[in-house]
């Protein structure tokens, strides 16, 4: 018997009833960051371009992965069956509101400085992914941790 196993406690190590239960859940964040990082990318590729005509094809692929896999987030975290809803709704409304206001300051920010119309069009669309993913993340990974029934 090794010195490290006399000074834990008994049952140190073993996974608790909610680590049992993350076993079931769908990969939901490293697909939102994944999302994330597509949209960060794509509005990477478009500023990199700045004072020269841009490129948008790459930038718009970019955005339309980062749309699907949000799509399969909402999928995902709709068809969990044991899952604390009210929290996730309530963490979910308050950061929505959030992040709401955030991707607004952007988008008065990037009208007033005259974003041109195809490039104003890209980042407005990136700018609700973010809005809407940010959400996703913080409340998902709030309510996976409260019991399924929790109010």
């Amino acid at each position: 018997m090794s010195a490290t196993a006399e000074v834990l406690p008994p049952g140190f190590g073993e996974p608790d009833a909610e680590d049992l239960r993350q076993a079931d859940l769908p990969p939901v964040m490293p697909i939102a960051v994944s999302t994330l990082v597509l949209v960060v990318t794509g509005g990477i590729v478009v500023a990199a371009q700045y004072g020269r005509p841009p490129k948008l094809t790459i930038p718009v692929i970019l955005l339309g992965m980062a749309a699907v896999l949000l799509l399969v987030n909402a999928v995902l975290v709709l068809r969990i069956k044991e899952f604390a809803r009210p929290v996730f709704h309530r963490v979910l409304g308050w950061a929505l509101l959030a992040y709401v206001v955030i991707a607004g300051i952007l988008e008065y920010v990037f009208i007033y400085d005259h974003t041109p119309g195809r490039e104003l069009a890209l980042f407005s669309a990136m700018l609700v992914l973010f809005a809407l993913d940010v959400p996703l993340m913080l409340s998902y990974s709030v309510a996976r941790w409260q019991p399924p029934d929790a109010a």
